[in-house]
């Protein structure tokens, strides 16, 4: 009880704060044509590309701006570097291991809750907050109570819905999961602008939740492209002094040359060239949650094994799965058990400037994700597409916005399906007239727009109108 009190009287506290702070912005308001922007991520910030994102499109058109979350993996240099944009970190506190798992994630959400009033109490009144969801709690209640003390906007981005992760885990009919429909449903109406990146979801939200939102799809960034040989090598070598499966099978007889396991250098000329014989680079990106399987991938490793012992014609395989996340130790012991010969997996967490050389390195991209709503996109394909790096992706309800079957990649249901794939696209390899080629070729052809031209197409003309 007397924990509780505390609680409530610092939250009473903070309250009146920001109560006294709202009035005094609101005239400060009156004094300055400043325009600042928080954007904010109740997550860590660098694993948010598309909140980056935001961050940098707003500092690019003028808007100074506050990126605040949770700081747990470095985001990109080009926005540490920024002057228009300061990072203001929070404090990722665990969950209490004792007690029901409501009262735990209560706490979690209270503390949170405080964290981000205080952070609001410092820093600076911003003419628009920028909240991503998931998550949204305690977040949109958070921002919109400042926004309606300190006479900012909401504006809400929505990736998926909460609600739906929540309940891969606990079910769909769990208390929790159903309290937290009710709260995204009824809080999500409380903003001034709502993006989406689906036009499903768009749909979805107009029709079941009386949100109207503009869909804002994912495009890559401009560092997401095609990676020069010499950088490959340069990639495989860095990568190599960790990693195995970059290295060289055997070294060179001539001090000349230095090798990786896909290219080769000529030391005195600097030259790079592909190796005679090398492997196909394979590579998927995860945040190692309960929405991608990666057993999939594994059993079509497997049948690609053992395809490859059979005597098919078929090249050695490199595949590479970045990514942090809740899941990876469990995959990790089960990529352990493998006996692989031919197929060599290695699961490295990649700086924020390596992600892009490495898909532009690759030779074919495979994504798992799933989405828990069936109305989300995943990014880590738009970044694919980005880099002209074709891709297999497992089948769900909207995929079709972005993966064109036979056209940029290819779409599966199941192991069996995709190892028939990589079958396909792998044989022969490396083959000028192959699948792979094409699909590289319509994605260069194809011209993509990219993020911050998009962003200033559709969302920029709505912070003008707002």
């Amino acid at each position: 009880m007397a924990a509780s009190g505390a609680v409530l009287l610092l939250t009473s506290l903070l309250l009146g704060l920001l109560l006294l702070l709202g009035v005094w912005k609101r005239w400060r308001r009156w004094r300055t044509t400043a325009r600042h922007v928080a954007v904010v991520v109740l997550g860590d910030l660098g694993r948010s590309p598309r909140m980056q994102y935001h961050a940098l499109s707003l500092a690019k058109c003028g808007f100074s701006v506050t990126f605040l979350g949770f700081y747990n993996s470095k985001p990109r240099a080009e926005l540490l570097q920024n002057d228009r944009i300061g990072i203001v970190g929070l404090t990722e506190l665990q969950m209490l291991a004792v007690g029901p798992h409501v009262l735990q994630y209560g706490v979690k959400v209270v503390v949170q809750a405080l964290q981000l009033l205080w952070a609001f109490v410092k820093m600076e009144p911003a003419v628009y907050i920028f909240l991503q969801n998931p998550p949204g709690l305690p977040g949109i209640a958070v921002c919109w109570l400042v926004c309606c003390l300190c006479g900012g906007k909401l504006v809400v981005d929505w990736h998926n819905y909460g609600y739906s992760i929540m309940g891969l885990v606990h079910g769909p009919t769990h208390p929790l999961v159903l309290l937290a429909k009710w709260y995204e449903k009824l809080c999500g109406r409380l903003s001034h602008l709502n993006l989406c990146v689906t036009y499903a979801m768009r749909e979805d939200l107009a029709q079941n939740w009386s949100i109207r939102a503009v869909t804002v799809y994912d495009k890559p960034a401009s560092f997401f492209r095609e990676t020069p040989l010499d950088l490959q090598h340069q990639l495989f070598v860095k990568l190599g002094c960790l990693h195995p499966a970059f290295r060289a099978r055997s070294e060179p007889s001539d001090l000349t040359t230095e090798r990786s396991a896909f290219t080769e250098r000529d030391v005195t000329s600097g030259l790079v060239t592909h190796q005679q014989g090398r492997p196909a680079l394979l590579v998927s990106s995860t945040s190692w949650t309960e929405d991608e399987d990666f057993t999939i991938l594994l059993e079509a490793l497997e049948k690609f094994e053992r395809l490859t012992v059979d005597g098919e014609n078929l090249p050695s395989l490199v595949c590479v799965i970045t990514g942090k996340g809740p899941l990876k130790e469990h995959y990790s012991h089960l990529i352990g058990q493998k006996r692989f010969r031919h197929v060599h997996v290695c699961t490295p967490w990649l700086e924020a400037e390596d992600y892009p050389l490495l898909l532009g390195s690759a030779d074919l991209g495979v994504c798992l994700h799933k989405s828990s709503s069936g109305l989300d996109l995943p990014m880590k394909v738009v970044d694919m597409f980005g880099c002209c790096l074709p891709v297999c992706a497992v089948n769900f309800q909207c995929l079709q916005e972005l993966v064109k079957h036979e056209e940029n990649g290819l779409v599966f249901q199941d192991s069996e399906e995709l190892a028939a794939q990589l079958k396909m696209l792998f044989s022969k390899f490396p083959d000028p007239a192959g699948k792979l080629n094409r699909f590289r070729k319509n994605l260069r052809e194809s011209r993509q727009l990219r993020w911050h031209e998009s962003w200033k197409q559709t969302v920029l003309p709505l912070l003008v109108d707002a």
